[in-house]
């Protein structure tokens, strides 16, 4: 009775596995793109108000580094998900 519970486990749970992966993988894709879009009206205000100065020099970039942040986190997940559905 148990070895058959657990060739029907074997079978089983890899099919139910993978697709909450690759689903896991584009939900979090879609949030860290929606942090990078959150992003993008501070960096164009920060753009506006540079004057030259550290302060608005050091947010313009801080800002920039987590809008591409955000955008590489995001492409990589929906890579890895499309990986993880074509192998």
């Amino acid at each position: 009775m148990f070895r058959l519970a657990r060739k029907l486990f074997s079978n089983v749970l890899p099919a139910v596995v993978r697709p909450l992966r690759i689903l896991w993988n584009e939900i979090i894709g879609f949030f860290f793109l929606v942090f990078a879009a959150w992003a993008i009206p501070s960096a164009w205000r920060s753009y506006r108000t540079f004057d030259g100065d550290l302060e608005s020099l050091m947010r313009l970039s801080l800002t920039g580094i987590f809008i591409a942040m955000m955008l590489g986190f995001g492409i990589y997940s929906f890579v890895r998900a499309r990986k993880i559905s074509r192998s």
